[in-house]
């Protein structure tokens, strides 16, 4: 796998995942999930180290813990780990970065034997991480890549927008003729919402130039997205398109569009997101503008919590893995329903 540079000094905030999560999932099939291509941990020698250490105990740190995503993780992941003889501890940071690094220099001193954190400020769990494997202990990065880690669990970012701004972009021309316009709800802070931000962005200009860009906000939760929506839809109330970083991000533009006076099937209008998060399929499966998800599935992500560490502790070579990503859509009921299904 390729490595990207660490996110700029400005990042502060994560993904709600997987809006989700992620979302996400935000924002993760790793039961069928392989390493990427040339997939390489950053540090080798803290695999090497791990050798193939039995490895009974595995810290889950997921930061967002007042979303809905967080108790379906921590249950499917705790499934999975029952399954290896793996006790999962989790931390409960409450979305705030003093107290999530709080918890993970405790988590440090204790030696726990495998972290998987997702990190809300990179540049600050650099040090942790970076202790973490001095004391000989694993560390798996969620939703990104550190300079100092085991290995990582990405959700495929590039690809995700990719496919959503290709979708986008098929409905604007067989639908509006190539022209209308389209706002983007973004992210800049981390390397995610960098990537799925480019995909996005790239393939829907790419593939209908003739539509114009009339916005690009930085949102990535429900509120900032109904805010920024709002404020755009004040200058162009005849918008068309709403693609989202996420499908938290999304959803808020939807909410919008609909407080705005827009019918919930308005046939010239298109909202789509990135993660699967229940609330944007149900619009999806209820035939709404809410047209297309780039969807991660929960127990795909679960599979990946436990897969990865364990995977560094039995010292294989390559641990790091891109959890597959699905384009979902009106036509997709049999799977949207299996989504809803892993998030209830």
């Amino acid at each position: 796998m390729s490595r990207s540079s660490c996110p700029s000094p400005a990042s502060r905030r994560q993904f709600l995942a997987l809006s989700g999560g992620v979302a996400a999932a935000t924002a993760l099939s790793l039961a069928g999930c392989s390493a990427p291509g040339g997939g390489t941990s950053t540090v080798d020698a803290a695999d090497s180290s791990a050798g193939s250490k039995s490895l009974t105990k595995i810290g889950l740190d997921y930061p967002f813990t007042q979303l809905p995503l967080y108790a379906t993780l921590v249950k499917l992941s705790t499934a999975v780990a029952k399954k290896h003889n793996v006790s999962l501890l989790t931390t409960s940071d409450a979305s705030s970065a003093d107290t999530q690094a709080t918890d993970l220099t405790t988590w440090v001193t204790q030696k726990m034997p495998a972290v998987v954190s997702f990190p809300m400020v990179f540049e600050a769990t650099e040090a942790i991480a970076k202790r973490a494997l001095d004391s000989g202990l694993i560390w798996v990065t969620y939703g990104g890549s550190l300079q100092h880690q085991s290995a990582d669990i990405q959700f495929s970012f590039l690809e995700g927008g990719t496919l959503l701004g290709e979708a986008a972009a098929k409905w604007a021309n067989e639908t509006l003729g190539g022209k209308g316009k389209v706002a983007f709800l973004t992210d800049s802070t981390i390397e995610l919402g960098r990537e799925r931000s480019k995909g996005m962005i790239d393939a829907f200009t790419r593939n209908a130039p003739g539509v114009d860009v009339v916005a690009q906000e930085q949102a990535i939760d429900p509120d900032s997205g109904l805010s920024k929506s709002r404020a755009v839809l004040a200058k162009h109330s005849d918008l068309n398109l709403i693609l989202g970083v996420t499908d938290a991000a999304a959803y808020g533009g939807f909410k919008a569009l609909q407080q705005a006076g827009r019918k919930s099937t308005d046939a010239r209008t298109f909202v789509g997101g990135q993660d699967g998060a229940a609330p944007s399929l149900l619009a999806i499966k209820q035939g709404t503008f809410y047209r297309a998800s780039a969807a991660l599935a929960p127990k795909d992500i679960a599979d990946a919590v436990v897969e990865v560490p364990l995977a560094v502790a039995a010292g294989k070579a390559h641990p790091s893995v891109q959890v597959p990503i699905t384009l979902v859509g009106h036509g997709d009921i049999a799977r949207i329903d299996d989504l809803l299904a892993q998030n209830s």
